[in-house]
């Protein structure tokens, strides 16, 4: 360990990810980067909640198949999503069958896992582990702002919850993306209270994330071909790349956000996306495919999470927010 970063031996590796999206993702930029697609919220099913459900329990299956493992070869499944006690990952831990740790960092929970994950196999607790995450627009919204159903006025700033899942099988083997380093964040706010203004909330903590893994590694914006926030979104976004340069460091053309690779700009999604799922479809579907080809050598993907709940804005709390870095690389 590194100050707040950990590094990795060069045999844990990325086997196989997956990445799966609902209606809006799949006409959105993602869309020709995802293994599977619904035309429809529901999934088939007939609640929101059951959707999520199984389009993450379908990305994780995917990453099995495409690892080439079976499902007794998995030694631990970490999971996690936005709804209250994690349903979502329980419920399909569940019908899994896997040996199962539920973990919440809200949207920052894709590279929370992948880091326990990777932790796991490095240190030979278990040969492989897969990691997996999903959120729901409505399921989401249900919860934390109005009943879908109200059709509540949303301002410039509020952000589009993905509708997907995205899993990714962790283990020992000499190819495939390499995991090199998790840069661990911390709890902080800045006084911000709305929850139709996540990027301004999340920013200081995607920066101070950012920052400690250069310093902690000493490597600069320019050793990564691409470094992406989670859901920072076009609000958020502006904000961390200029905290950053005023705290010296430029972050030029690789730095982008993956709440602004999902969906095309004639997409009404306000701000851009959010949700676990932000993170996990960009990285788990487009980035390791890319990866993978050698089109990207060394990418760092920082996961943003806020750590509100419906009770603690409803009393005007600050939201309290993180990030957890983690970098890629093809050797």
């Amino acid at each position: 360990m590194i100050g707040r970063t950990w590094e990795f031996g060069p045999d844990t590796r990325v086997l196989a990810s997956a990445a799966v999206g609902g209606p809006m993702e799949s006409e959105g930029i993602i869309g020709k980067h995802l293994d599977h697609t619904f035309d429809d919220l529901y999934a088939g099913e007939d609640t929101w909640e059951k959707a999520e459900r199984k389009m993450l329990s379908t990305a994780v299956d995917t990453a099995i198949q495409k690892s080439g493992k079976q499902q007794a070869d998995i030694g631990v499944y970490l999971a996690g999503d936005l709804l209250n006690q994690n349903i979502t990952a329980s419920f399909s831990a569940q019908k899994l069958g896997i040996p199962f740790m539920g973990i919440y960092g809200a949207c920052s929970s894709s590279m929370l896992s992948m880091t326990i994950g990777a932790s796991f196999v490095n240190a030979g607790y278990t040969q492989y582990a897969i990691v997996g995450v999903s959120s729901h627009n409505c399921t989401a919204e249900k919860q934390y702002r109005y009943p879908t159903e109200y059709g509540g006025q949303k301002p410039d700033t509020a952000q589009w919850t993905v509708t997907g899942a995205g899993a990714a099988v962790v283990g020992k083997a000499n190819t495939g993306p390499r995991v090199r380093y998790a840069t661990i964040g911390k709890v902080m706010e800045r006084g911000v209270k709305n929850p139709f203004d996540m990027g301004s909330a999340m920013a200081p903590a995607a920066v101070d994330t950012i920052i400690s893994h250069f310093q902690d590694t000493g490597r600069k914006p320019a050793d990564y071909d691409l470094i992406v926030t989670g859901d920072l979104a076009s609000v958020g976004h502006p904000i961390a790349r200029e905290l950053l340069f005023q705290a010296g460091y430029d972050m030029g053309e690789q730095f982008s956000d993956c709440g602004l690779m999902i969906y095309n700009p004639d997409q009404e999604t306000f701000a851009g996306g959010s949700g676990c799922a932000s993170s996990a479809v960009v990285t788990y579907g487009k980035l390791m495919q890319e990866v993978a080809k050698g089109k990207l050598k060394r990418i760092l993907v920082v996961a943003t999470g806020a750590l509100l709940s419906p009770v603690s804005y409803q009393q005007g709390e600050n939201i309290p927010c993180i990030a957890h870095a983690v970098s890629f690389e093809n050797d």
